[in-house]
């Protein structure tokens, strides 16, 4: 069994200012998808610029917050929220979806995209390779706030979470990290370098994040006010990623098929 490293959830303080891990790691996050955005934006024929980068980010920045706080609200604990309207703007402690930061970003690169004059799909594929190193940090932040926490397991790599009770767990935090984090960004950034056509790395995307969070549902505990949703197996997050990958299938296929038509 390994042992769970138990962590201050506050990085440091200035004054009365608490700076939180969990914020930092949105924050590394942003950064590194500026970073390779930028990079990607300056190789000879991306068709971008470094400003625009820029103001993509910027945009969604608002989308993923907005998005995946209320995508939780909604999805996962409605009721709470109403009862305790204070706890909505307290992110910090947890509580964003991803599902929620998906649509709150796709809107945004709607915006982006009649702003540039560019089609929605042109953006996506852009900007999904930037996604994974984002994920990995915010699962990295879940995993220092001690929540989101797998089923118990007698397996090795099982941990005692602080507020996960006395039995050891699934660290299904480390697994969404390596997976939709490492895995996932290897897998886009190659792709895209290579050019496909349009859409095909917007399909991959959601059918890789899908794919890989739908796996990981079976080693993560499901959210304690919902439990399963059908089936003693069916999770929300199992049941929010089908249409990704739906979707994403319909996406990749439909691209290549277009290209083939050109």
């Amino acid at each position: 069994m390994l042992t769970y490293p138990h962590f201050d959830p506050i990085a440091f303080s200035v004054g009365p200012l608490s700076v939180h891990w969990y914020g930092l790691m949105y924050l590394l996050g942003f950064l590194a998808a500026w970073l390779l955005g930028r990079h990607r934006a300056k190789q000879p024929g991306s068709g971008w610029t470094v400003e625009m980068v820029d103001d993509m980010l910027t945009t969604c920045i608002l989308g993923v917050v907005l998005g995946g706080r209320l995508g939780y609200i909604l999805f996962y604990d409605l009721a709470y929220y109403m009862e305790n309207p204070a706890q909505v703007l307290q992110v910090w402690n947890g509580g964003m979806s991803f599902h929620g930061g998906l649509v709150g970003v796709i809107a945004c690169f709607w915006i982006f995209a009649r702003k540039h004059g560019l089609s929605i799909f042109d953006i996506g594929d852009f900007a999904s390779p930037l996604v994974p190193p984002g994920l990995f940090f915010g699962r990295l932040g879940n995993f220092i706030n001690g929540e989101l926490w797998g089923r118990h397991t007698t397996a090795e790599v099982g941990m005692i979470f602080p507020s996960g009770g006395p039995f050891p767990r699934h660290p299904s935090q480390l697994y969404e990290a390596a997976l939709e984090g490492v895995v996932m960004f290897a897998m886009l950034w190659v792709y895209s370098g290579k050019r496909p056509p349009r859409r095909c790395v917007s399909g991959l995307f959601l059918i890789l994040y899908g794919s890989f969070r739908f796996i990981v549902e079976f080693f993560r505990e499901p959210d304690a006010q919902l439990g399963f949703i059908a089936f003693n197996w069916l999770t929300m997050g199992m049941l929010l990623c089908l249409p990704m990958i739906a979707l994403g299938m319909y996406l990749f296929h439909s691209g290549r098929r277009l290209n083939q038509h050109l």
